[in-house]
């Protein structure tokens, strides 16, 4: 990616959550932050996420999903659910969970989790945007949420990331 994209590209600050979903016995879990609200009546929320990761055909199979809202006292989450080490199909264990009203597992290590029913699905290129409807707010915490510019890193799409420190853009593994 061209270095005057990355950076500006970079500079759009976003949230920092962590998507969670159910199918059957299988409870999945992914670091996500191109997240955003984008009705009030009803309340919607927006989540982008690739195409060819495995938490895709799970919240399509579901109809549901939650984002648990990382604050900075839970940045443990990400960096978890960022990691390689979460990289399995089964990868919630290692957290205390709570069960939604949709049976989507929320984390109670979260600032907050906001319950999704999926309304509608649109294909943006390498992504696809997840609509939810909110449905439940579980509120745990008067802690201050995580955002992309506290992190080293800035998820760009694809296995690009911009290193913060080096404002320059990697690829990663």
């Amino acid at each position: 990616m061209e270095h005057q994209l990355a950076t500006a590209l970079a500079g759009l600050t976003t949230g920092i959550y962590v998507l969670t979903v159910r199918v059957d016995e299988c409870q999945h879990a992914m670091s996500s932050s191109w997240v955003t609200q984008v009705s009030g009546a009803p309340v919607l929320i927006m989540a982008a996420m690739d195409q060819q990761h495995v938490t895709h055909q799970m919240v399509v199979q579901s109809g549901a999903f939650a984002l648990n809202i990382v604050g900075t006292k839970s940045k443990h989450l990400e960096d978890y659910f960022y990691s390689a080490q979460s990289r399995q199909p089964d990868n919630l264990s290692p957290f205390a969970l709570e069960v939604g009203r949709t049976g989507t597992p929320l984390l109670r290590d979260a600032l907050a989790s906001l319950e999704c029913r999926l309304v509608s699905t649109h294909v943006a290129g390498d992504h696809t945007l997840f609509i939810g409807e909110v449905i439940e707010a579980h509120v745990r915490s008067t802690d201050r949420p995580l955002t992309s510019q506290e992190l080293p890193y800035v998820y760009l799409g694809g296995k690009v990331l911009f290193d913060q420190t080096s404002r320059r853009p990697l690829e990663s593994g």
